[in-house]
């Protein structure tokens, strides 16, 4: 069991009553942090109220794992690796979440000798006090990282039955009132009214689960509310049927919608705080048989923009990305399906790209993180603000970067590739499913192909992929039709000893197999042979240049080096293979 690796035993039924330590003076004897280091924190934690072990961390003095190895040897206590702990969501529940958020604890295990518990700070005396007059039985503690524990709360505390139950009081009072729902949406301006704590839940528990979408969904007789949790729908189903109604007029009044317009899709925003994170909400209504569907995609601004380094690219291909658009001029593309991360990886850039020296304009429908000292533009096509105008006017602004959020038709396409040619960088997404047919679609949309062929520097192409949850990752044997697909994908490639990895499915990824997701890429930069045969519009003669070009992997091959490694499943690089095959007719 990965409980027993994780954990060593504590000595049998020894209670939780560890002395206290003075912490930084045991570092410091230890010689891991120096004494100016310690007072230079000690002054940091009078202003942020914070643990001191959180603030040696947080300001990179000691590691997470050394301090938590301290503390363990300190108070003969043993440290469990939650991150491969099988936790009980019932045994967790079983503590009051204010008490667990407050002292940074949970419950791992119940025995014979009474409860394990597991802290981020075991030398808490007053907290411990206050554990055992809750608890009111005996106790062990254990040391815990603090980020692995609050994502175990987050998962365990979820809100599924206080949502059921706030769904069950809307639905009484609509049905004990005599005023139109609208009525009750628009008056509930309290924060205890039903259908604010409601839709305050279903915030907060999409937020905790990291959902990145919420549906709300009428049928005939119950309501549906589903959450994309790393591309996959989950569903929760309420028989209050009736308050579909009330919680789409208070999304609506929120986004500043029209509430009395329900035959005709509507498109809106707005933001929120909810489970201390800054959300902002993109939110579509749609008519549907039944009232009205409503999709809100979140959008998570606490950690501002992710960097190039996180969103998965490997250091061969980033370093080429990096080369090309932090060249002087030039056209290029991040291409893919919705959903697919193609902002995320051009923000990474833009914000390498963000210095004093630049200007850089962004022209977007609708502008996703605000970012300072950009020039951000809203495309607002009911007043005439459309890209190709905002294209036209940004060239006058004398930018040294424009990004475009989208390439959607010839004009835009046209502008894009003129600017990028007169000696500006030009940086922008193009809906298509790889790097190859991306050079071909703008020839398609009506630009000249010697347009294309002088200005497009390279392409990026991009998927997600599902990562193994590491909490229940296994080894496994491949079946005979994955063996095939590892032959077929590795063939006229050096093999490598496949490291194969399942999820078996645990609370941590809620039973799925899968937590978190990673891309995917494929880079093509743009050569000499490539350039002819798009001036001779040759579609077969361009698909065989770029196949020949020997820096160019195709999304298939980098999302199989991921699998090999035990990062991802074949099955997910099985449906991104079958994704690019079923779009562009030739295997990725």
């Amino acid at each position: 069991m990965k409980n027993n690796a994780a954990e060593r035993p504590a000595p049998a039924g020894k209670q939780a009553l560890p002395r206290r330590i003075r912490l930084g003076d045991i570092l410091v004897d230890q010689q891991i942090i120096s004494p100016s280091q310690l007072q230079q924190a000690l002054q940091e934690q009078k202003i942020s109220g914070r643990k001191l072990g959180r603030t040696l961390v947080d300001l990179g003095y000691v590691e997470e794992n050394k301090l938590l190895s301290v503390l363990s040897a300190q108070l003969d206590i043993p440290f469990v690796d939650l991150k491969h702990f099988r936790f009980d969501s019932k045994l967790v529940q079983s503590l009051p979440e204010t008490v667990a958020r407050r002292f940074r604890v949970i419950i791992l295990r119940r025995d014979d000798d009474g409860l394990l518990l597991g802290m981020a700070d075991p030398t808490d005396i007053f907290g411990l006090d206050e554990l055992m007059r809750i608890l009111r039985q005996p106790l062990k503690l254990a040391v815990v990282r603090e980020s692995e524990l609050l994502e175990i709360i987050d998962i365990a505390y979820n809100n599924a039955a206080e949502i059921a139950s706030l769904a069950e009081q809307l639905d009484e009072e609509l049905e004990s009132s005599a005023v139109d729902l609208a009525d009750i949406a628009i008056d509930a301006s309290a924060s205890d009214a039903p259908v604010v704590q409601l839709l305050q839940k279903m915030f907060e528990d999409a937020i905790n689960i990291k959902a990145s979408d919420i549906h709300i969904e009428p049928d005939e007789t119950v309501l549906r509310i589903r959450q994309r949790i790393d591309g996959v729908l989950t569903e929760q189903v309420m028989n209050e049927k009736r308050i579909a109604a009330a919680l789409v007029v208070r999304l609506k009044l929120i986004s500043g919608l029209d509430i009395s317009e329900k035959r005709l899709p509507q498109d809106g925003r707005f933001n929120l705080r909810a489970a201390g994170r800054n959300i902002d909400v993109r939110i579509s209504t749609m008519p549907v048989q039944f009232g009205e569907s409503v999709v809100m995609r979140l959008l998570d601004h606490t950690d501002g923009v992710q960097a190039l380094t996180q969103v998965g690219m490997s250091a061969p291909i980033l370093a080429r990305f990096r080369r090309i658009f932090n060249g002087p001029h030039g056209l290029v593309l991040v291409t893919g399906p919705t959903g697919s991360g193609k902002t995320t990886t051009l923000y990474g850039a833009l914000s390498e790209l963000n210095t004093a020296d630049k200007k850089i304009i962004t022209v977007e429908d609708p502008v996703e993180y605000r970012l300072a000292r950009i020039n951000q533009v809203q495309v607002h096509d009911k007043i005439g603000l459309n890209f190709g105008t905002v294209l036209r006017a940004s060239l006058r602004q004398d930018p040294d970067v424009l990004l475009v959020g989208e390439i959607r038709d010839s004009e835009s396409a046209e502008i894009a590739l003129r600017a990028a040619m007169t000696g500006h960088l030009v940086l922008s997404t193009l809906h298509t499913n790889d790097a190859v047919t991306s050079a071909l679609r703008l020839v398609d949309m009506g630009v000249d192909a010697y347009l294309v062929a002088a200005s497009l520097k390279a392409i990026v192409a991009q998927r997600l992929v599902r990562k193994v949850c590491e909490s229940c990752a296994e080894p496994y044997q491949p079946d005979a039709n994955e063996q095939q697909l590892l032959a077929r994908l590795q063939q006229g490639r050096a093999a490598r000893r496949p490291n194969l990895l399942k999820g078996t499915g645990c609370p941590h990824c809620f039973n799925s197999g899968y937590r978190g997701r990673i891309g995917v890429f494929e880079l093509l930069e743009m050569d000499r042979a490539m350039i002819a045969a798009l001036h001779d519009r040759s579609v077969r003669g361009f698909t065989e240049a770029a196949r020949c070009n020997p820096q160019y992997r195709p999304l298939s091959a980098s999302a199989l080096d991921l699998a090999v490694r035990g990062v991802t499943t074949l099955e997910e690089v099985l449906r991104v293979s079958a994704q690019v095959e079923d779009d562009s007719g030739a295997p990725g």
